[in-house]
């Protein structure tokens, strides 16, 4: 049996970053795409299977990947 992914959410900008949670945990503020990557690796996600814009594990509010600003 598959172990389900954890559901990352990265909210929409506020200032310059975008809180990022997995499940109900906050990892923390992300300033781009590369801030993302590092937070699900240490969440313990394999940062090169990760794809950012992969809807099934990132669910993103207030626009995708390529929205920092």
């Amino acid at each position: 049996m598959d172990t389900p992914q954890p559901r990352v959410v990265v909210e929409p900008v506020v200032g310059a970053g975008r809180t990022v949670r997995i499940d109900a945990e906050t990892l923390g503020i992300a300033y781009g795409p590369a801030d993302v990557i590092e937070f699900l690796r240490r969440a313990g996600l394999d940062p090169d299977s990760v794809l950012l814009d992969d809807p099934t594990l990132i669910d993103w509010h207030g626009g995708g990947p390529a929205t920092w600003a």
